[in-house]
């Protein structure tokens, strides 16, 4: 089913800017060529342009190669832009850079001061 990535084993996050004027043939260079990846993994590469309101979604499935989009309406995703690397995302850390939250927490409920009620 296009765009399905329910059964994704590894979520990679390009991090840094990424020309999303590339299509599909480029997105898989770029994985494969700087990264060292496979794009014909059970992968999904997830990519994020300088103005970071849009996403691009590079996928194998057993029939071919997808490429989804994403853009917002308003607000930005909190993309890494420390340097440019493959970073493998949890699926719950996935989760947060859509919501958009950062991909690291810096500190859960656990960790909160616990007040006397």
């Amino acid at each position: 089913m296009i765009g399905d990535l329910s059964g994704v084993k590894k979520i990679y996050l390009i991090t840094g800017r990424t020309d999303m004027r590339k299509s599909i043939e480029g997105l898989m260079a770029l994985v494969k060529d700087v990264y060292d990846l496979d794009p014909y993994s059970n992968a999904a590469f997830f990519f994020c342009g300088k103005r970071a309101d849009r996403i691009k979604v590079l996928h194998f499935e057993p029939d071919g190669m997808t490429l989804l989009y994403h853009r917002l309406d308003e607000g930005r995703y909190h993309w890494p832009r420390n340097k440019s690397e493959a970073l493998e995302l949890s699926r719950q850390q996935l989760r947060w850079l859509l919501e958009g939250l950062e991909i690291e927490q810096k500190c859960s409920i656990s960790k909160a001061k616990k007040r006397d009620f």
